[in-house]
């Protein structure tokens, strides 16, 4: 691999990084520095033209000023190497470390909140035009969701032996079904068009680097692509500022909130139904029962008590979790 990139140095050591669901990281060490050597394995984002796709949203988004890692460039100019038929790129090492909202102080919220507006539009600029257009959709069918939940206890009931996270996961679908039954007629309406454009994708915690109190690199651009521009606020929100007993830091999301309606152009009106097609579908997930159940791949079960319990909290929560959002 660093055949291709002589600038880089001599290899001495690469080590795994263990943090990430869908593809690989090593930290290699060389003669001249350290890189981040990315093995796209996830195929629906791993061919070369999406790849390719992402690496050049992030050398535009750079020069606005948008703190990110773009690859390193070969000697051909290229930042996609195929080896047996797998995508890999050089980046350079980042020094940071990842902070959640409980990290945070209400100002870095506001900060965040910025910088999420800041990237959304700076992608509007770099990006092709005319991709982005509006699409309507009334998210998951909660019938599905009552079907799935029938399914996914019949898999937790059935483990032997049971342990906590199976007690856990049954007592949390019995109640989310419940949940569901007296919430079914609160599906978001059709056609529901919210306004879309170039997104991150996958705004999270394990995908911003802080130094100091500073985000310095955000990272993983994967699953970069058009999407309702205040779901992705709102998703990553829920994600930041959870706390382990599934409740949102409030008065965090309203600084974060408010930071990027002002830096995104956004209306509260469109971070209101935002909120409410975020809730919809939380209500409606089990993505990490079903990594667990169908996929047998237990890396998502320590997110299950957080997330789980943030459904429920949220749908008691409503109107405040939306003034937050909102005010």
């Amino acid at each position: 691999m660093l055949r291709r990139y002589p600038n880089a140095g001599e290899p001495l050591t690469c080590k795994p990084i263990t943090l990430g669901l869908l593809n690989h990281g090593y930290r290699v060490s060389t003669t001249r520095g350290s890189y981040f050597l990315k093995h796209h394995l996830d195929d629906s984002t791993g061919d070369r033209a999406t790849i390719v796709r992402q690496h050049r949203a992030t050398q535009r988004l750079q020069s606005l000023g948008v703190p990110v890692a773009p690859p390193v460039e070969d000697t051909e100019g290229d930042t996609v190497t195929e080896i047996g038929g797998r995508c890999y790129a050089l980046h350079p090492w980042v020094d940071g470390l990842h902070r959640v909202g409980a990290q945070l102080t209400t100002a870095q919220s506001q900060r965040l909140g910025a910088l999420l507006g800041a990237v959304h539009t700076g992608l509007a600029q770099v990006m092709e035009r005319g991709v982005a257009q509006a699409y309507g959709h009334a998210g998951p069918d909660a019938a599905d969701t009552f079907a799935l939940i029938d399914d996914l206890l019949t898999a937790t009931r059935g483990r032997r032996p049971r342990d906590a996270f199976d007690e856990l996961a049954e007592h949390r679908l019995v109640e989310r079904r419940a949940l569901l039954e007296q919430y079914a007629d609160h599906r978001p309406p059709t056609p529901d068009i919210p306004a879309t454009g170039w997104v991150h994708g996958d705004f999270h915690p394990l995908n911003v680097l802080y130094r100091d109190a500073d985000p310095v690199a955000i990272i993983d651009w994967d699953r970069l692509g058009v999407q309702p521009r205040a779901e992705e606020a709102v998703r990553a929100a829920a994600i930041f500022f959870v706390q382990p007993t599934g409740k949102l830091e409030l008065e965090k999301v309203q600084a974060y909130a408010r930071a990027y309606r002002r830096a995104a152009g956004a209306s509260a009106a469109e971070l209101a139904a935002a909120v409410h097609r975020v809730w919809w579908e939380r209500l409606n997930d089990f993505w990490i029962l079903h990594w667990r159940y169908r996929l047998h791949d237990r890396r998502a079960d320590p997110q299950f008590p957080a997330v789980s319990a943030l459904a429920v909290w949220w749908t008691r929560e409503y109107e405040a979790v939306r003034e937050a959002f909102t005010e």
